[in-house]
């Protein structure tokens, strides 16, 4: 096994790896302790069953610049193959600002194929690779050096099996047509947007039972000073403060550090200091937000004047269409875009691209009277009016 521990090794794989259709890529990180993952360990490899095709790299030794990694990702040649991609590239993103292009995530082309809803890496080697992963290096502590035989075996496996899958499922998907269904789905992966939190929109992540104006406008007001606050100290948004706290101090409104030592939820080191400053000026703040500035609904479909049993029929149809089509039903619409679709919206991503072929176009003509669903057996049909 192959670990890399200098920049001139690292660049020596990279040059190598684009002379490869593709290469494979997963990290190891921790992040139980931190707002940004810490990078402990990258796996790669490309095709081939010499030693050398895959490699681990050490991003914790000393000297070690990942400027080759970088140059790679950046490469159009060759494509990055992920599995569940976007807490690997979310480390890049932060890192450097580079986004891997182009980009294959096996778990959404698994979904494509048929495998169902979030499909995990092991079930995929399991059915594909014919490989079983042994799972006692899983939980570990990636941090520690030097690293075991196990973890390196285990860390290897997910680079090394990945390459069966990449082109199995590459494979079925030339065949069946649906190379750009996947290429259209990874767009939001590789947009470097959707990596970033902005504290002022930190409020709509936050689980409320009641959605009024001024108890809305206080969360907001502490969900942002959170967010802000776990960035800039690099530390778990929980451990400022969790969100049973948050609501319940958007709900007692303390105004002294006296009254937050009242809170049930809140932690001993939120009491005082520059958190109990941080959320008392929070709740100042959100209190004195005018009425017109309230936040809006965080759930669209409380706006929404939604039909249920129209709702409830595009449900039917939404299966029957998955099923037919073998993509998983989520990958297609999401509850929320059912609700949309029947409060007649059209603007809805599930009205779009291919998912329009597949379902949002019968699911228009179902709106609009034009065609209707019976059982067949076991089976639903589509049928004209």
């Amino acid at each position: 096994m192959i670990t890399i521990t200098d920049t001139a090794a690292l660049a020596d794989f990279c040059t190598r790896a684009r002379a490869h259709p593709y290469v494979t890529v997963d990290t190891e990180f921790l992040r139980e302790r931190t707002y940004y993952s810490r990078l402990c360990l990258i796996q790669m490899a490309v095709p081939g069953d010499a030693e050398e095709d895959a490699v681990l790299v050490d991003p914790l030794a000393e000297g070690l610049s990942l400027d080759p990694l970088y140059e790679l990702y950046q490469d159009e040649s060759v494509v990055k193959v992920f599995h569940a991609a976007r807490q690997d590239v979310e480390i890049f993103v932060h890192d450097r600002g580079i986004v891997p292009t182009p980009l294959f995530d096996t778990q959404v082309a698994a979904m494509v194929c048929g495998f169902g809803e979030q499909v995990g890496y092991e079930t995929l080697v399991r059915k594909i690779a014919r490989a079983q992963i042994d799972k006692s290096s899983r939980f570990t502590d990636w941090s520690r050096r030097p690293l075991t035989d196990a973890q390196k075996t285990y860390a290897l496996a997910d680079v090394t099996h990945l390459r069966d899958v990449y082109e199995y499922l590459a494979a079925e998907l030339k065949k069946s047509g649906r190379t750009e269904w996947v290429e259209e789905e990874v767009q939001v992966l590789t947009d470097p947007a959707t990596y970033i939190v902005t504290p002022e929109e930190a409020w709509r992540r936050v689980k409320t039972r009641t959605q009024s104006g001024k108890f809305m406008a206080i969360v907001r007001e502490l969900a942002a000073f959170r967010e802000s606050y776990a960035q800039e100290h690099n530390v778990p948004r929980t451990r400022v403060y969790k969100d049973d706290a948050l609501v319940e101090l958007a709900s007692t409104k303390p105004q002294s550090e006296k009254d937050l030592g009242r809170s049930r939820l809140l932690l001993r080191e939120a009491r005082k200091g520059e958190i109990a400053d941080g959320i008392l000026a929070a709740i100042q703040h959100g209190m004195a937000v005018d009425p017109k500035n309230y936040p809006a609904s965080k759930d669209p479909r409380d706006q929404l004047q939604v039909n249920p049993a129209l709702a409830d029929l595009l449900r039917v149809l939404l299966k029957a269409k998955a099923d037919t089509a073998g993509v998983a039903q989520k990958l297609i619409a999401t509850s929320s875009e059912l609700d949309q679709i029947a409060a007649g919206e059209t603007d809805v991503a599930a009205l779009t691209g291919w998912r329009k072929t597949v379902f949002g176009a019968d699911a228009l003509r179902l709106m609009a009277g034009e065609v209707g669903l019976r059982a067949d057996g076991r089976d639903v049909v589509v049928f004209d009016i």
